[in-house]
């Protein structure tokens, strides 16, 4: 005997409550859109660094990451040229990239280097190598470039209030600063006009108020580069202090240094390493947390006090501080005589710390031209 068909089996044996309206179907769900995934790769002198997000609201999720020191400008400030050492390195942990691109089957990326190899005799041959090995094609960006998306990087933590906003980034080979003039833009939309130079410098429609770059420079003094420079001289504060001199004296071209006027309503927005390694031992941070980190403001006197305490510890002591890491400490000095060097051209008692950069303007220039990000409060 067949089995009997259980009473009330099947959607459509359900009675509609109007026999005019037919037999009522349940709705199939419809299946979320998933918006495609992005990838940005920075290749610095120290670091190569990636991330892999997807657009979500006014920003991005971040799916996964990398982050490893390779010092693929190790040497390269005597010899002129990445050593083979140097470029193993770095394609060891590009082929760790390779493999989180492919593994989350992004399309859309953007893959770039940096002052290395903007420098090295033989950064053609490398970034082909490169290629041959993993299939990553890298771009090696001009300074200006990399000015810009350090720039659209920070607009989240640009105030409403800011009218003069000076962005620097601390690389490993080079830093970048770029100032700009945001006084005719109304205050609702300073953070979003930071994000419009995607374009590029200038826009072309003048009558839409918007951000003005006044002046960008690429000092190629960065952490790595700057320790190489005095690593001959043996006391730690006098080499401190000749790198921060030494610093400032490469400012000297750079337009709004000389502007006092500048300063009215004026915020500074650092984005670097060791941005973020002051900021982690100003808050005693053993384990760093981004959360904390990112978009705190610090004063020139907590920032001159955490400098100090590095002096007074000591090379030894720098090494063994859990705030600072080990992939820091050999260039924690550097940075800090940059960041001092800053603090004492533009006399501010704040400084906004940025636990982003290149990585992130990459993925913002690429996802704003795309028209994925939507518009609304960054």
């Amino acid at each position: 005997m067949a089995p009997k068909r259980p009473k009330g089996a099947g959607a459509l044996e359900h009675k509609a409550e109007s026999p005019a309206m037919g037999p009522i179907l349940s709705p199939v769900p419809a299946r979320p859109v998933s918006k495609p995934l992005y990838a940005a790769l920075d290749l610095g002198t120290n670091s190569c660094r990636m991330l892999i997000a997807r657009p979500t609201g006014t920003g991005f999720h971040v799916v996964d990451s990398f982050s490893k020191s390779v010092q693929l400008g190790a040497g390269l400030e005597k010899s002129g040229r990445l050593s083979r050492g140097s470029m193993t390195r770095t394609i060891q942990a590009l082929r760790i990239c390779q493999q989180k691109l492919r593994k989350h089957r992004v399309k859309r990326m953007r893959l770039v280097a940096t002052e290395a190899c903007r420098r090295a005799l033989n950064a053609e041959d490398f970034i082909k190598r490169v290629h041959r090995e993993t299939g990553l094609r890298l771009d090696i960006i001009a300074p200006k470039e990399e000015a810009r998306l350090a720039a659209i990087s920070c607009a989240p933590l640009v105030n409403k209030k800011t009218e003069n906003l000076l962005v620097v980034d601390i690389g490993g080979g080079s830093t970048e600063l770029v100032w700009i003039d945001m006084s005719q833009v109304p205050k609702r939309d300073r953070p979003h006009s930071i994000m419009q130079l995607e374009t590029g410098f200038t826009r072309s429609n003048k009558s839409i108020p918007s951000a003005r770059v006044v002046d960008w420079i690429s000092v190629p003094l960065g952490v790595a580069t700057l320790r190489d420079q005095f690593i001959d001289v043996d006391d730690d504060g006098a080499r401190f202090a000749l790198m921060s001199c030494f610093f400032e004296e490469s400012l000297s071209d750079f337009a709004p240094y000389h502007d006092e006027k500048a300063r009215d309503r004026f915020q500074i927005v650092g984005t670097s390493g060791t941005v973020t390694t002051v900021a982690a031992s100003h808050l005693n941070l053993k384990r760093y947390d981004r959360t904390k980190v990112d978009g705190l403001r610090m004063s020139s006197t907590q920032i001159d006090t955490v400098i100090q305490s590095y002096l007074d510890m000591g090379p030894a002591g720098r090494r063994a501080d859990p705030r600072i890491g080990q992939d820091r400490q050999a260039l924690i000095m550097s940075g800090a005589a940059i960041l001092q060097a800053l603090m004492r051209c533009w006399p501010t008692d704040r400084l906004s710390v940025a636990d982003r950069g290149l990585r992130e303007g990459l993925l913002y220039a690429q996802m704003s031209a795309d028209g994925v990000l939507e518009r609304g409060a960054l």
